[in-house]
Formats: C-alpha cells, structure tokens, sequence
C-alpha cells in the first residue's frame, strides 16, 4: 500500500531540503533572472522539465534541451578543423547551441548526472565559462540542469564536487495542490483529477527499492489522463493503465470510474457532513479508508485545530458503516502506516471503539 509522500521520502529519499513544483518554479525563474546556473534534483516523473518547460513559455523564451546521457564529449566541445585562410586550427561549435547574439534561451541541461564523467567534464567548462573553445553562449542566455537523486534506482555518476559547486541546487517533492493547479489547467481527465483528489496517496508511488516498472508518479498519471480520451474496451484500458501506474492501481483506479458516483469525499466525512455509506463494495472502502487516514495525517500536519473532532468522526464513521475487519484494518493503517497520533483522552468514540474492537486491533498490531 502507498504511503503518504512525506512519510514514503523519510524512508528512502535524501535529507535534503525539499520545495514544492511551484516553489521550485520561483526559484528557477529568480536564478534565469540572474542568470545564475540551478540544478533541480528530483525522482523520475515528477515534473521537472514541466517546470522548465512552463517557465519558459510564460516569459517567450525557448528552451534548448540537452540529453547529456546521449552526448559524447566532443559534442559539446566541438571537432577541431583547420581554417586554411587563417592558417590555425578552429573549433566547430554544437549546432544546437544559440548563436543569436539576441537569444534569451534556456540551456536546459537535462540528467546531468546521468552524463557520463567524460561528458560532465566537457559540460563544465559552457557552465562555469559560459564558452566551450571558441564559442560562447549569448548574454541572455540561461542554464538549468536537472537530474535524479542517488536513491533513485537510476543510472547517475556522483557530479564532481567543482561542478557541483557551480549551481544553486534545489530537490523537487511532489504536491498535492501544485499538481491540482497544473492538472486543472492541463485539462486532465476528470477520472484522473476525480480518483487522485479521492486518493491523494496514489499520486506518487514511486519506491526505487521495488522491482515493478511501472508505478505512479504526475508524469504517468498523464499518460493514464491521455489513454481515456480513446474509446478501449475495459480489459485493454486497464492493461494500458496498468502499465503506466501499476497493476495495483490500475485495479483500483478502473473499479474507483465504476463506483466513484457513489462515494462520499473524505473531507465531507471528516467535517461531520456525510455520516452514511451507500456503496458497500469492499475496494472502494478500503480505498475510501485509507483517503481519511490521508485526510486526518495532513489536517494534523496543518495543525488544524479541528483535528480531534475528525478523529472521532473517522472512528464513529468506520464503526458505523464497516464490518470488524475493516475496522480493524483502518485502525491498523491510521496508527502504523501514517502514524496518527490520537490521544483517548481527547476522543468521545474511544471507549466505543475500546470496547468492541480494541482487542482485535492489538492482535492485529502484533502480527504485523
């Protein structure tokens, strides 16, 4: 089961300072201002070059994507021919690097780290110098470089500390809201906004430590937004979401389309609006337990000065419309998974829910 993406990068992302797709935006957007080289750092999917591409169009700037991976280092530096007229030896600059004296481009220098160390070398010299041989980029030009994190399972080469030196580093973490903004504004498909606003947790799935090679991330959830837009038969549907976001989730997302009229918003449930289940389908209240268990961690997480009140309204909620195992299982997920930290004294339902289930959630903690 998906964690939250706070809890799931304490346990295997960096101690880095982490920022938001939108924090991330204003600074890259600050350092393009001064022309001060930024490298984002982040997990596969997660919207980097989104935000380069964003921040580009906003300000009419084009964008000149370079895959360091595929370079050689003489790609960057150029081949040396001799200039008969001059009678020396000159360099041929790469054609994709601007030449308009005018230019106001973007350099996006994407997987740096991926480049190998030969290519990394190469690439130092355009971004502490601004020039490679007899080339160099026009005044408004700006570089940003991206890559993934060592704990991200990819092909990465530890960047030389001078390189390294050279940029202002940022680490990118996925967020709910931000995403909602872009998907709102994308035109995502309502499915997807629908199932990903229900089960904010399934946004991001991405465990390197996993052998699956698919799982959910912002990226895939936009092929999964694109694949609806065709009219498939459903066992062709959920294969293709499934090899997209994972077989799990494709399960779960294609029975959430079915029932998803049904369900109430966690958020209605927690705030005392919604009190009664009318869906008894077993997935869709597994799901719909582990979205109040994601609910109460952020409205704790937020202080919420409510936060008691929603916990006694998740426990009478559950004993109300679940069977024991259900229950059980909810108590279990809330106290081990996300860590909720209730306190008896302060919840009207304890005693309730002491009474009836407390022995079935100690066994079922024990055998964890």
């Amino acid at each position: 089961m998906a964690r939250a993406n706070k809890n799931k990068e304490a346990a295997i992302g960096s101690q880095n300072r982490t920022v938001s797709p939108n924090e991330a935006k204003s600074a890259l957007t600050h350092c393009i201002k001064l022309q001060r080289p930024i490298m984002m750092w982040g997990a596969p999917g997660i919207g980097k070059s989104d935000i380069v591409k964003q921040i580009a169009d906003a300000e009419g700037r084009e964008v000149i994507d370079i895959r360091l991976p595929l370079w050689e280092p003489t790609d960057i530096k150029g081949i040396p021919y001799y200039n008969a007229k001059e009678n020396n030896m000159v360099w041929a600059s790469p054609a994709e690097l601007p030449t308009d004296p005018k230019s106001k481009a973007i350099v996006f220098l994407d997987e740096l780290n991926s480049a190998a160390p030969a290519v990394q070398a190469a690439a130092y010299q355009l971004i502490l110098n601004r020039r490679v041989g007899q080339y160099h980029l026009p005044k408004g030009v700006s570089i940003v470089a991206a890559g993934n994190r060592d704990s991200d399972k990819g092909v990465t080469y530890r960047m030389p500390a001078p390189l390294a030196n050279r940029f202002v580093h940022v680490e990118l973490r996925v967020d709910f809201e931000d995403w909602m903004e872009w998907a709102t504004n994308q035109h995502v498909h309502a499915d997807v906004v629908g199932y990903c606003t229900f089960a904010k947790q399934d946004l991001y799935d991405f465990d390197p430590r996993g052998s699956s090679r698919s799982f959910a991330t912002p990226r895939s959830w936009s092929f999964v937004s694109q694949l609806l837009s065709d009219d498939l038969p459903e066992s062709t549907l959920t294969d293709l979401v499934a090899g997209c976001v994972g077989e799990g989730l494709a399960v779960k997302f294609m029975n959430h389309r079915k029932i998803s009229g049904q369900l109430p918003n966690p958020s209605d449930i927690l705030s005392g609006k919604v009190r009664d289940l009318k869906s008894k389908e077993i997935s869709a209240m597994y799901s719909l337990t582990v979205s109040l268990c994601y609910e109460l961690q952020q409205a704790h997480e937020k202080k919420d000065k409510t936060w008691n009140e929603q916990a006694d309204r998740f426990f009478n909620y559950m004993m109300d419309n679940f069977e024991t195992e259900l229950v059980v299982m909810g108590a279990k997920i809330a106290l081990t998974n996300y860590k909720l930290p209730f306190d008896p004294s302060k919840l009207k339902s304890f005693d309730r829910f002491h009474k009836k289930f407390g022995k079935y959630v100690i066994t079922a903690m024990e055998s964890k």
